[in-house]
């Protein structure tokens, strides 16, 4: 019987930022730090993905107290490294669970999806950009950072690159996504305007604030 892929990232979670650096350097957490000057103070952000936790570190070093913190996170050693971050004096709430299962009534300020929508399949894709897109005030701010190969030069070696890390997470069946997805329609498809986009290694990374109408 086929395995089935969820997404989550359990067997790397102890090597995943050493991974990342190794391959990325600091490209994908400079992408993630970047925009959290956007994040209102005192306000209610809902992180999907965060993984180990260091950007809540990063978020404590810019906010160390007012912001109400909800944590989703599908891999349970994720979830239990994040819980050793410094938080501040900032509340965090941690959820385990994938986020196309999760259900609240909270509306959220901000919310931030780093290296989200690469694991899914599009019909995943679409329902997880709906849920968040009601979890959002109005006027609130989305802010993604993901891979692309959409951004300057170089496309032949991005997609050899995306192929590449595609074969290394499906080897231990861990994501279901096998293509990028542009997530930038999907945002103006929604009516929400664009703040700010900045790119990172040689515009493979992405980074985005998007404001919601």
């Amino acid at each position: 019987m086929k395995k089935s892929l969820t997404n989550n990232f359990d067997i790397v979670a102890p090597v995943y930022d050493r991974l990342s650096r190794l391959v990325f350097g600091r490209a994908q957490m400079n992408a993630q730090i970047h925009p959290l000057k956007n994040i209102p103070p005192d306000s209610h952000v809902l992180i999907v993905g965060g993984g180990t936790g260091w950007i809540l570190e990063s978020i404590s070093r810019q906010y160390n107290s007012g912001l109400k913190i909800t944590y989703v996170e599908i891999s349970g050693k994720m979830i239990k490294l994040a819980k050793t971050a410094d938080t501040g004096d900032n509340l965090v709430e941690f959820v385990h669970a994938a986020i196309e299962g999760y259900q609240t009534e909270l509306k959220f300020d901000a919310i931030l999806t780093p290296f989200l929508f690469c694991n899914f399949l599009q019909g995943t894709t679409a329902l997880v950009f709906n849920k968040l897109h009601s979890f959002l005030k109005p006027k609130g701010l989305w802010l993604i950072a993901d891979f692309t190969v959409n951004e300057g030069k170089g496309k032949w070696w991005k997609s050899l690159l995306t192929k590449s890390m595609y074969l290394f997470f499906k080897l231990f069946g861990i994501v279901e996504g096998n293509a990028l997805t542009n997530m930038q329609p999907v945002f103006f498809a929604h009516q929400y305007v664009l703040k700010e986009e900045t790119f990172y290694y040689r515009g493979f990374i992405q980074s985005a604030v998007y404001i919601k109408p």
